[in-house]
């Protein structure tokens, strides 16, 4: 026989070949060559096909393959040097919205990948036992792979729908002064409520560039607020909203959503723009935007996150039915949230802020901004994105805005900036003021304070003041919310020494929660519930006096 017909042609060689010619090689490497094929189509896509299968096809996936890693690096690199133009593009309507159909077919193509890898491993050549555990090993990369995708663009979509829902579509606002300015509204909605009472006011004024953060926290029992000099309302009030006790700075909401909501036409929410317009002229600076937190629907937000952990400086009631509004007595308490290390669903966070029985507002203002300081601590990624589509859902329940969506980006890249950063703080109230200073206020005193709080916030920054430093007024000595309230000054007197001092201040949980009596008896809340029916509110006062101590853990 001559050489010619001994020897093999290159056709006859590539027919051997056990990698695209399963059926001439043996069981061991027929299963070898299953999970090879899996593990190429998860690391690689498209890449078994280009071995094993049809290579045009195998080509073709991995061009998208490589296009998807140069959009993965490309993202990369913008968080790393321009963090808010990325937040920016996966927030805005139609980007997201194009990225959402990218990610739900590519979702599909690997899937089909996947599907056409199974062909082409071809289990029926696979022995007996190792059918089963090739089949799973593919199923397992297919979730992994496409279901992450799919699962990820199904993310993002519900962030979209959170977003639009929330926030406006309206134009982008600059920074006055170099910082942006928020007011932060947590209202009570019902159905015999037209429009949302707030009563709680805060504005946090952030600089553009570092992210520090100013608080200036107003009583909702705060009279004659001025309005600012292009409101609408200031035609209706032009020496103030000055009509006594009925108007309390949280009455601007309901009175302009019932009585004037002409005056605003083409605005989505006529009483909280008013009541921004209000605060705005009241302390002087130029406030942008808006956001309303309904409280009503602050536990569903606060059970999304699995709750916050806080420490609390004394007991706080879950208050039952009012028996006599003037004096602000109520009938016995439906619970009690302890003094010391606390972790509050959203219920118990919600009256933990709430409530004010037996104490003053200044006492539930600091427990209100304690609760937002560890929603904003305890908000951690993980915990976003683990509960992210509970969060967003929560989310479009309980907070309104007509902050632009546009801007969520920037925004967003500040709060990680402020993150971690102690905030200035300013109460138009105790220990900042008088008690009676919110209702005759000095509005030249306000806009004075409100003007050393802003620059020690900016000069701080610049100064490189430590993070266990805090600028005050010097009038609000040791203030913070875990901190004991300081004598504070006489009604509409300026600041001791007629500035700001920069002062050590203690550690943000450096302080005792009273657990006991002066006799050393512990409070409980059988001892509390006892005072209660025997009608001793006094010394249930005493008791709870420290509630408004308060920390995030």
């Amino acid at each position: 026989m001559s050489s010619s017909k001994i020897q093999q042609s290159p056709s006859d060689t590539a027919m051997t070949d056990p990698v695209r010619y399963p059926v001439s090689a043996s069981p061991q490497v027929r299963t070898k060559r299953g999970f090879v094929l899996v593990l190429m189509t998860l690391l690689v896509p498209g890449s078994a096909q280009l071995v094993a299968g049809d290579r045009k096809l195998g080509r073709a996936a991995l061009r998208v393959t490589l296009c998807a890693w140069a959009a993965l690096v490309l993202a990369v690199i913008l968080l790393l040097v321009n963090r808010s133009l990325l937040i920016s593009i996966i927030t805005n309507p139609l980007a997201s919205l194009a990225i959402i159909i990218v990610l739900a077919a590519l979702a599909v193509g690997w899937a089909i990948l996947f599907i056409n890898t199974l062909r082409l491993i071809r289990p029926v050549l696979l022995a007996p036992p190792a059918r089963p555990a090739v089949v799973i090993a593919l199923v397992l990369a297919m979730v992994l792979g496409s279901g992450s995708l799919g699962y990820a663009a199904y993310l993002l979509n519900v962030g979209r729908n959170a977003i639009g829902s929330i926030f406006s579509a309206g134009p982008a606002m600059e920074p006055v002064d170099g910082r942006y300015n928020f007011l932060m509204m947590g209202g009570d909605a019902g159905d015999d409520r037209t429009g949302r009472r707030p009563d709680s006011l805060s504005v946090l004024s952030v600089d553009a560039e570092t992210g520090q953060t100013a608080i200036i926290s107003i009583p909702r029992n705060f009279q004659n607020a001025q309005f600012s000099a292009d409101s609408p309302m200031r035609a209706i009030y032009p020496d103030g909203y000055d009509c006594g006790d009925a108007c309390l700075i949280n009455a601007i909401n309901t009175e302009v959503t019932n009585e004037h909501a002409d005056l605003y036409p083409g605005v989505a929410d006529p009483g909280a723009q008013a009541t921004l317009e209000a605060v705005s002229g009241t302390l002087g600076m130029d406030i942008q935007a808006y956001v309303l937190v309904d409280m009503d629907g602050f536990s569903k937000l606060i059970d999304a996150m699995g709750g916050i952990r806080i420490k609390a400086g004394g007991w706080v009631p879950i208050s039952g039915e009012t028996i006599d509004e003037a004096n602000g007595i109520h009938g016995m308490p439906l619970g009690w949230i302890p003094a010391g290390d606390n972790t509050l669903d959203g219920y118990h966070a919600l009256w933990y802020g709430r409530s004010r029985e037996f104490v003053d507002d200044y006492a539930r203002i600091a427990r209100q901004q304690c609760v937002q300081q560890a929603m904003l601590k305890q908000l951690d990624p993980a915990t976003l994105l683990a509960k992210f589509e509970d969060i967003a859902n929560a989310g479009t329940k309980v907070v309104d805005s007509n902050i632009s969506s546009s801007q969520l980006g920037s925004f967003l890249d500040l709060a990680i900036k402020a993150k971690g950063k102690e905030a200035k703080r300013l109460t138009i109230g105790p220990p900042d003021f008088d008690a009676s200073f919110s209702t005759v206020p000095n509005f030249d005193i306000i806009h004075e304070r409100v003007d050393q709080l802003l620059a020690s916030a900016s000069d701080a920054q610049s100064a490189g003041t430590a993070d266990d430093m805090l600028v005050v007024p010097a009038a609000a000595s040791g203030h913070l919310q875990a901190a004991p309230a300081p004598a504070a000054p006489a009604a509409g007197a300026p600041p001791a020494g007629g500035g700001i001092r920069t002062q050590q201040s203690p550690p943000s949980a450096d302080f005792t929660p009273v657990t006991t009596t002066p006799d050393g008896e512990p409070i409980t809340e059988s001892l509390l519930n006892g005072l209660k029916r025997q009608g001793d509110e006094q010394a249930i006062r005493e008791l709870v006096a420290t509630n408004g101590q308060c920390a995030p853990l």
